[in-house]
């Protein structure tokens, strides 16, 4: 099995550019082969300018060594000289936010403060390329805001050369102006973000129907969720949708236990993985009467003309009020493709070209 075959392309000085695919695709591999952990079995890699790689937790760091002597030693292996590294220090302990432990040896930390620490040595010390495997998945969500900042600063401030691997589409879309699509090892397109983006979802299955065994079934103590489906106007289960279009979702149910009183949640994520609406049916009557022990369904209606072309996946959340309780949140349950035709009814008429945004509403001009 070839990881990767026939990869072929060029990166420009001050290029951010974000490698994306499925698992399995070969992005961490081609970013250890990029930073010479790996050598190539055939073919050559030409790099002009000092790497600072960050591909797994701790990559580099020695575990007996402090997390002081750590930075000196990451330095020294970018190949700069200890008066440089010193004049850093501080800036790189400060952003970390491991400062009472900057003493202790790194094998005691958490995984978060290691790469915390891994990220800001890579991120501040002077290298010309900067190559990011996914970091962002550890830590939480204020270093993971803190990590974007300092990333978008190196690529468009400083105009340094970024490489970043991530399954955050969003993050991905913020932070670069290039993209490169793997599939099976192979480039399957390079070019501008946005074009690599719409590639990669096109190419992504999303999934009409999901039906659940009643031992996988998504549950609390009274209700559990049996089958979700995204329904055309036919009522018929459908992928594809024309942006005129109402889209239906179906949820079907089973109540297990009886004088239960609760309210459905659903929300709406585009393919960027940008939360675009919530909606509870807080008027229903399922407030105030109980439904009967047994199977239920209930359907939630997107208009047509509404959301812009692309792809969505929806959760599903079944709660309390009074006090208010989320008894099960699935994430991801059902997906499915607007897709946009040059037609008289739709906002786009007889344009060809791009349309930006989230939503494509037919709104009403006087």
């Amino acid at each position: 099995v070839w990881s990767l075959r026939d990869i072929n392309f060029e990166i420009n000085h001050g290029d951010a550019v974000g490698i994306i695919g499925k698992n399995g695709a070969g992005k961490s591999t081609l970013l250890k082969l990029l930073s010479r952990v790996t050598s190539p079995t055939t073919g050559e890699i030409k790099v002009k300018g000092r790497i600072a790689s960050l591909l797994e937790v701790g990559t580099g760091f020695h575990p007996e060594l402090s997390g002081r002597e750590n930075i000196f030693l990451n330095g020294a292996i970018l190949g700069m000289r200890k008066k440089e590294i010193a004049r850093k220090l501080d800036e790189i302990i400060d952003f970390s936010g491991v400062e009472r432990y900057i003493d202790t040896p790194v094998k005691r930390y958490s995984s978060g403060m290691y790469v915390r620490l891994a990220f800001a040595v890579a991120a501040h010390l002077e290298s010309e390329i900067l190559i990011v495997d996914e970091v962002l998945a550890v830590g939480d969500a204020e270093f993971q805001k803190k990590c974007l900042g300092k990333m978008s600063d190196i690529s468009k401030g400083e105009g340094r050369t970024v490489l970043f691997v991530s399954h955050n589409m969003a993050a991905v879309k913020s932070l670069c102006n290039k993209g490169i699509v793997l599939a099976n090892g192979q480039v399957a397109f390079k070019g501008e973000v946005d074009h690599a983006l719409d590639y990669y979802l096109k190419s992504s299955e999303s999934f009409a129907h999901k039906k659940w065994e009643i031992s996988q079934a998504p549950k609390s103590d009274f209700v559990r969720l049996l089958e979700a489906e995204v329904l055309n106007t036919n009522h018929e289960v459908a992928l594809n949708h024309p942006i005129t279009d109402d889209v239906r979702i179906k949820f079907t149910y089973e109540i297990t236990k009886e004088n239960q009183l609760f309210l459905h949640g659903f929300n709406l994520f585009n393919g960027h993985g940008v939360h675009i609406l919530s909606s509870h049916d807080k008027f229903t009557q399922n407030l105030k009467t109980p439904l009967p022990l047994g199977i239920h369904s209930t359907i939630i209606t997107i208009p047509g003309n509404f959301l812009a072309e692309g792809s969505y996946n929806c959760s599903f959340a079944i709660m309390r009020y009074n006090p208010f309780y989320v008894e099960f949140h699935e994430m991801e349950i059902v997906g499915f493709n607007i897709i946009d035709e040059i037609s008289e009814k739709s906002v786009r008429g007889t344009y060809a070209g791009g349309f930006p945004g989230i939503v494509r509403p037919l709104l009403t001009w006087k």
